[in-house]
């Protein structure tokens, strides 16, 4: 057998093997970086915005509102009518806000809705403050003013406003609202109420035209009626304007309510015991009334 040769003899093994080395991906910049960012953040944030117009969420917070105490309806152009703190803050939250109905929307509203009910039950709301209602109305103007005609009517309303309107003021009262021939108006007590309803009526009384005098019937009545905005509703309000409704010319009805807060020196009353009130929609059937005539 012949010898191997130094030129046939086997080359030594490798130790290892090296890999290729991949190439490594090019290193982003920052400005590609905030790309990104921007991109994901966009669609993170359309996201969000359907899903806030969503009416499913919508109606959810809704609901949510629903359950929580105070007026759901907070917010509402009734509730931001009004000129004391609760109404500006309707309206600023208003504001923020188109016309779609949103759940953001509705999550801040109800917010600020328990933020009312607790105003009001610490006693710095409207709804536990306690006010003398009145109503008035012209009797018999409608068929005074077919005949008359509109220029005349306006003419009387006119003065008739301008004989009941100061006086209200002067006794601290409000005008709620105008109501046609009528008004309602709102007192801190039943006295100045009455002070203010006997000054109108002597005033209203000073009024003619061809041969026409106007005379007022008025309904009064002492509650908690809840205010809403710069209206009031309620019970309360009910009993004042059926009270006006059924008085007679020149007539004055108060409530017991009333009547239990008038000085007896300065207003005589009497009970009215043929006046009915039962049956009416929102009244108790049980209200005591009386005629109230200023001395």
């Amino acid at each position: 057998m012949a010898a191997s040769t130094p030129d046939s003899a086997p080359e030594p093994a490798p130790d290892h093997v090296t890999e290729p080395v991949p190439e490594s991906a090019p290193e982003q910049t920052s400005e590609q970086r905030w790309a990104r960012v921007r991109a994901m953040a966009s669609r993170v944030a359309s996201g969000a915005r359907d899903t806030n117009r969503h009416p499913t969420s919508v109606e959810l917070a809704r609901k949510v509102r629903r359950t929580l105490p105070g007026d759901a309806g907070f917010g509402d152009p009734l509730s931001a009518a009004g000129r004391d703190g609760a109404g500006t803050i309707a309206r600023i939250a208003g504001r923020l806000f188109d016309e779609t109905p949103t759940a953001t929307r509705e999550v801040t509203l109800g917010s600020l809705q328990v933020w009312h009910a607790l105003r009001e039950r610490a006693g710095r709301g409207s709804g536990t403050q306690e006010v003398t209602i009145v109503f008035t109305d012209l009797v018999g103007f409608s068929t005074w003013a077919m005949r008359a005609g509109d220029e005349d009517a306006l003419w009387l309303l006119r003065r008739v406003a301008a004989a009941t309107e100061p006086e209200v003021q002067a006794h601290r009262g409000t005008v709620v609202k105008r109501l046609g021939d009528g008004m309602m108006a709102v007192f801190p007590s039943p006295q100045l109420a009455l002070d203010a309803v006997a000054a109108c009526l002597q005033g209203v009384s000073d009024i003619e035209i061809d041969g026409w005098r106007p005379r007022l019937r008025v309904g009064v009545h002492t509650g908690h009626p809840r205010r809403i905005g710069d209206d009031f509703l309620g019970m309360d309000v009910n009993i004042a304007a059926r009270l006006c409704e059924k008085a007679g010319t020149s007539e004055i009805l108060v409530s017991e309510a009333t009547r239990a807060g008038l000085d007896p020196a300065r207003v005589s009353t009497r009970h009215k015991r043929t006046f009915r009130l039962g049956g009416v929609k929102g009244v108790p059937d049980d209200v005591v009334v009386h005629v109230a005539t200023p001395r």
